[in-house]
């Protein structure tokens, strides 16, 4: 089970499923990998920037992770398949917890309850200089993609300070180059 974190414009979509595809593994992503968290994903990415609640928001995704992992990851782990993930509690950690300034041990005590304890064997995490990020991503589209320079600059701090917190289960790659390079570094990495 392997999940690829990182702020806005790092290369997770792409690099999650290039290395799935290598692996033969489910790819998959948060928010949004089941029905029913493509409804919530909905709620939470187009609220209106005053609509909704930080603590609701860090609840939703909770219930969108409850949801993935009952749904998708824990049936294709269970059949002895490989899981690459595009986002997983980390995100909530890092967007919830460091970036909205709710209390990062109760961010993780409500997702690790909501996935019944499950963790992935290893996270990379994609850094990208934020201005190449900005470039990549075209500007801000959603409410977490329009929150901010210091709201960002809060979450990439907090994936670092989580990276650091479990070396044994994180790696931090460089996200900038081609999707080659990028690609073989990961490779690398998962190997």
């Amino acid at each position: 089970f392997v999940a690829f974190e990182g702020g806005e414009g790092t290369g997770k979509s792409t690099q999650s499923r290039l290395l799935a595809e290598a692996l033969g593994a489910v790819h998959t992503h948060e928010p949004g990998g089941s029905p029913i968290g493509a409804r919530i994903r909905q709620i939470v990415l187009e609220a209106d920037d005053n609509g909704l609640d930080d603590r609701a928001e860090a609840l939703l995704m909770a219930a969108d992770r409850a949801q993935h992992v009952a749904e998708v990851v824990r049936p294709a782990l269970a059949a002895g398949r490989d899981v690459v993930t595009d986002r997983y509690l980390y995100s909530s950690l890092a967007y919830q917890g460091y970036g909205r300034g709710l209390r990062v041990e109760e961010v993780r005590s409500l997702s690790l309850w909501a996935t019944h304890g499950l963790e992935p064997d290893l996270v990379v995490l994609l850094e990208v200089d934020p201005a190449e990020a900005r470039v990549r991503t075209g500007g801000a589209r959603d409410r977490l993609e329009k929150a901010g320079e210091e709201f960002h600059a809060a979450v990439a701090a907090g994936f670092v300070a989580l990276a650091e917190s479990d070396p044994g289960r994180w790696v931090r790659l460089d996200g900038g180059g081609t999707v080659a390079e990028v690609s073989a570094r990961v490779r690398a990495a998962v190997a």
